[in-house]
């Protein structure tokens, strides 16, 4: 009977120790759960190419994460980050690129506008009393529009030395990861054995405590957030290494991420608690999420919504760990901590290894499909025409017996890159790729070219790497007819004004070069402003509205794409279509409704449909070996009111 006893003791001891494990680690237990699942769920996870390729798309993240990790845990907040990546990398692209700046110190360049970024953050915070979320948010504004005016909207090729930092060591361990572990482990240092880390502690568990006995409060604000703008141009640095150039639109939102991966990794926003080791687990569950999602071809929509449920479940896992008096010591973990820390990760290492290993039975003994598999990355589904270029992709695919992954960038070049690394790593038959950046996709490109798969180029092509064809219009030649078309309206005198697509991207540069040569024939139309609108039809009306204020006597608009026209249109109301004549560019659906309704006058119709049909043509001709044309170009038209009612698009 007492043996019964202790046998039932030893088993409700056994299983709250469990509980107990599983709530002092959330994260880890979160990271644990998400890849037993994506391993069972999918097998071409559990590759070497594959986890490396984890490594990898975490490593900007988590480098920006270590550095939000020092702010969080002294109650403050930074959300410049990702603008100050993208000014860092910026500066030493532009000084070492277009100035001739010794790489070292162009180098030495971008790790001082982090700093300085940082100091002015720490300034405005400490000794400008403003609070840290307006402070940073200004510093957001302030980075980007540095980082758009010096590299004038346009990407700028990295050096080739420091590009370096994107590639692998021995041909199998990425740089990026690398550098993820060095500045890891440079974070944990100074949180745990630093005086700056216990101030970061101090500060966030009671500031005005902290000020009473001794701390300078105001100085170590200002450090805390030069190291915060340190670990952002570090990871500017890699970011644009792994693209081979830097973007002025990069890292678009990666702060929301890096203070995703923090909160993820057990740090409160309240302060006073925080571990590098857990931000690096919040980091690494994003990018397995995120991984997970594309291989399993989730739709790009619902992607958004699973990572914000993850997000949330994650932080109410940590939640519920704190009420049950399970949170690590403010100052950090002691020695007898840190040994059975490690203890833990290691239990935890062996039990996920098991696990992942039992489930690669599921996928074993399954033998390969005959199916062609076919991954199509486009640069953004928040567009109608790209869109249309997915719906002719997939209709043609189902045609052809072709099983078609379609991931959606969101317009952001690493994150493409993200999937086209994805592609590679599954083995993918053959890969389309409609490019953020022509620049930014090439290194990934190259790596699909190494692995022996075929590359389609859609609507933009790819440069400084090998495509089997680029299936696309002439944007150049497009932006030429839209500005004859609204000159010839004009009678070839008048005032115009242009909105521009989204910064750096090739699209944009290429009609608005198209624009410039149109309008060259005809010295009697005025370009009195030309504005970007990001090829968004909500930005298109702020900015038309705005541009009627100070030029109410317009007579025409080119719009580099049919959103934007639309959002003229809208902005223009009754003078639209009478008074001022607006020219779009695409022929999308409702550009076209807009057209025979006579509000726009004319859209220089591509036809997406059939570039996405084609796309796969051409993909599935050069993964049977046939013969495909380098170039395949899909004709453009001018679409008005008198023959839109035959265009099909």
């Amino acid at each position: 009977m007492a043996a019964d006893t202790l046998k039932s003791g030893a088993g409700a001891g056994g299983a709250a120790a469990v509980r107990r494990l599983l709530l002092d680690n959330g994260a880890l237990t979160a990271l644990i759960v998400l890849v037993v699942a994506m391993s069972a769920l999918s097998g071409d996870f559990l590759t070497t190419d594959n986890l490396l390729n984890v490594g990898v798309q975490a490593a900007v993240t988590a480098i920006l994460a270590f550095g939000v990790t020092f702010v969080i845990v002294s109650a403050g907040i930074d959300l410049s980050v990702g603008s100050v990546a993208a000014l860092s990398a910026t500066v030493l692209a532009w000084s070492a690129t277009s100035h001739g700046v010794p790489v070292v110190l162009a180098v030495v360049l971008a790790v001082a506008t982090g700093i300085a970024a940082g100091l002015v953050n720490g300034f405005l915070i400490a000794y400008g009393k403003l609070p840290p979320f307006i402070a940073t948010l200004a510093m957001l504004s302030v980075a980007r529009g540095l980082s758009l005016v010096i590299s004038e909207g346009s990407p700028i090729a990295f050096p080739d030395s420091v590009s370096h930092l994107g590639d692998t060591l021995g041909g199998w361990l990425p740089v990026p990861v690398l550098v993820m572990i060095v500045m890891g482990l440079i974070a944990a240092f100074v949180l745990g054995r630093t005086y700056i880390g216990r101030s970061m502690y101090a500060i966030g568990g009671n500031e005005e405590a902290a000020r009473l006995s001794g701390l300078r409060v105001k100085k170590q604000k200002l450090a805390i957030y030069a190291l915060s703008g340190v670990f952002a141009a570090a990871a500017g640095v890699v970011l644009a290494s792994r693209l081979s150039s830097a973007q002025p639109q990069a890292a678009d939102g990666y702060e929301l991420d890096a203070i995703a991966a923090v909160v993820i990794g057990g740090a409160s926003l309240a302060g006073g608690t925080g571990k590098a080791s857990g931000t690096l687990i919040g980091a690494l569950i994003l990018a397995v999420l995120r991984n997970g999602l594309n291989l399993l071809s989730v739709s790009a929509f619902w992607q958004q919504v699973v990572i914000g449920v993850v997000i949330a479940l994650a932080v109410l896992l940590d939640t519920l760990r704190r009420k049950a008096g399970s949170a690590p010591s403010a100052a950090g973990l002691s020695g007898g901590g840190r040994g059975k820390q490690a203890t833990t990760y290691a239990l935890a290492a062996v039990v996920t290894v098991a696990i992942v290993g039992a489930t690669s039975f599921l996928h074993g003994g399954t033998s390969s499909s005959s199916t062609p598999k076919m991954g199509l990355s486009l640069s953004t589904l928040n567009n109608p025409f790209f869109v249309q270029i997915r719906a002719g992709a997939q209709a043609e695919a189902k045609k052809r017996g072709v099983d078609l992954t379609v991931t959606d960038a969101q317009n952001d070049a690493s994150q493409q890159a993200n999937q086209l690394q994805n592609f590679t790593s599954s083995g993918y038959d053959a890969i389309i790729v409609n490019p953020v950046d022509s620049d930014a996709a090439g290194p990934s490109v190259r790596a699909a070219d190494k692995a022996k798969i075929p590359v389609v180029a859609v609507d933009r092509g790819v440069n400084k790497a090998t495509t089997d064809a680029l299936v696309a219009s002439d944007n150049v030649a497009g932006g030429e007819l839209a500005a004859r078309t609204v000159a010839e309206k004009l009678g070839g005198k008048g005032k115009i004004v242009i909105l521009q697509g989204q910064a750096g991207t090739s699209a944009a540069r290429e009609r608005a070069e198209g624009f410039t040569k149109g309008l060259k024939a005809y010295p009697g139309i005025q370009v009195v402003a030309q504005q970007p609108a990001d090829f968004d039809r909500t930005k298109g009306l702020d900015v038309m509205s705005n541009l009627l204020q100070a030029h109410p006597d317009v007579q025409g608009v080119i719009a580099a794409n049919d959103e934007m026209a639309l959002g003229a249109v809208k902005a223009l109301g009754s003078k639209a279509g009478t008074s001022v004549q607006v020219v779009g560019f695409d022929g999308t659906p409702d550009g076209l409704k807009a057209v025979a309704a006579g509000t726009l006058y004319a859209s220089v119709a591509q036809q997406p449909t059939q570039l996405g049909r084609i796309a796969v043509d051409n993909a599935l001709k050069a993964l049977e070996g046939r013969k495909v044309e380098e170039t395949v170009k899909v004709p453009v038209k001018v679409v008005t009111k008198e023959n839109v009612a035959g265009f099909s698009g």
